[in-house]
């Protein structure tokens, strides 16, 4: 069994890898063909697109992985809000309100209540 989780560990790490590998040649290829023609900017070579995807990942993806229990927190609070009695409904208002800042019984013009 243990063996097995081996194999498997090492085949997702060269799947990674490739992967790794395909999408910084053809962040490489598409840098190279683009930027240097309109903008001006010096070509970039393998590693230089391997760090520039890093990069890309953590200013604007994130470590998460993609699936999990985060990815379905609308349909999770659709569930919850369907759960609630009237009462319990509006308290969830009233303290969404008291955090975003809605003091008075005024709402802003565009607030639905």
């Amino acid at each position: 069994m243990k063996r097995y989780w081996i194999v498997r560990g090492i085949k997702m790490a060269l799947v990674v890898a490739v992967a790794a590998a395909a999408f910084s040649l053809v962040v490489m290829a598409l840098w190279n063909w683009l930027v240097p023609a309109v903008i001006g900017w010096k070509p970039i070579d393998f590693r230089q697109a391997l760090g520039l995807l890093v990069l890309s990942r953590i200013l604007f993806g994130g470590f998460r992985g993609r699936f999990g229990p985060g990815m379905h927190w609308k349909a999770r609070m659709a569930e919850r809000w369907e759960r609630m009695t009237p009462e319990e409904r509006e308290k969830f208002r009233e303290g969404m309100r008291r955090r975003c800042g809605y003091r008075g019984e005024d709402a802003p013009a565009g607030a639905q209540r």
